[in-house]
């Protein structure tokens, strides 16, 4: 069958990303231990693989999959998850889709496919179950409980105490006692909820996360003497923290980045602001010098 040079072109390139994605699942599918979600994504690796080698008789031609697209699905899937690995790559697939509605009429087999491609995007939704989905509210609630509870005391103890060392110390400290609190009430919470949650991974997660992030934010007065410079950087670590989690959430979960991300930044900083001008009032009021 001869092709226009357009259509040939537009065909290998269906063929090299449905050879990169069965490359992916695969990659993919032999990282997770469950059997229901390794099942799917084997069989729509195999999906992929029957797509190519369609487009295959068309061209006639062997394409390699893109080597450094499948190393970094590869990657992002053992350190995020497969989850947010598949939801990230499946933003991809309404460009796909709408090649392949480009090519209805002009082509026999890009209907079939097009239906296939559709298929594949409603069965990666059932795919959400992940353990680290699962407890992504414990994530939550030590994320949020740490960046806003310590910016807070963090600013307020910049202003009131301008020792970079003295405010560290006292991050620190205050810091791990409200994780293990945190933990402590994440835990209760769970047990008393029922449900599939286990409650002592409730707390772990909701622990590790509170803990995590308090390092993250205490580290520039580790290092650095300029006290406001340190609230800087703080703040600065605050809000990739928080872009970063609410980025991983709307993919993994389908939730919207932009009101969740302005919800837990305008707390974050409100209430960072707030401390540091109490902690202004307080340090005039007292006239405490240290």
């Amino acid at each position: 069958m001869s092709l226009p040079a357009e259509i040939y072109d537009r065909i290998i390139t269906f063929q090299r990303t449905e050879i990169t994605e069965h490359e992916i699942y695969t990659r993919l599918a032999a990282t997770v231990g469950s059997p229901e979600n390794r099942k799917i994504l084997s069989q729509i690796a195999d999906d992929e693989l029957r797509h190519y080698r369609a487009w295959q008789t068309l061209t006639q031609a062997e394409v390699a999959p893109r080597r450094a697209q499948v190393a970094f699905y590869t990657w992002i899937g053992r350190l995020l998850g497969f989850t947010f690995a598949v939801k990230l790559m499946e933003r991809g697939e309404g460009e796909a889709q709408e090649g392949y509605r480009s090519l209805v009429g002009k082509v026999e087999q890009a209907e079939q496919l097009l239906q296939e491609e559709i298929l594949h995007e409603e069965r990666l939704l059932r795919l959400l179950d992940e353990e680290r989905l699962r407890y992504a509210g414990s994530i939550v609630l030590g994320l949020n409980d740490a960046l806003v509870e310590l910016t807070g005391a963090l600013a307020g103890l910049t202003l009131a105490l301008q020792n970079t060392r003295l405010i560290a110390l006292t991050g620190l400290i205050t810091g791990v006692a409200a994780a293990m609190s945190m933990a402590a009430s994440e835990y209760l919470s769970t047990r008393s909820e029922g449900g599939g949650r286990n409650p002592v991974r409730a707390a772990i997660y909701t622990g590790v996360a509170y803990l995590v992030t308090v390092i993250i934010l205490i580290l520039p007065y580790l290092f650095l003497e300029n006290y406001f410079v340190c609230l800087a950087l703080t703040l600065a670590a605050a809000m990739i923290i928080i872009a970063g989690f609410n980025y991983y959430i709307s993919v993994a979960k389908d939730e919207p980045f932009r009101s969740r991300f302005l919800e837990m930044a305008g707390l974050s900083f409100g209430v960072a602001i707030l401390s540091f001008l109490f902690g202004y009032l307080v340090r005039t009021l007292l006239g405490v010098e240290i």
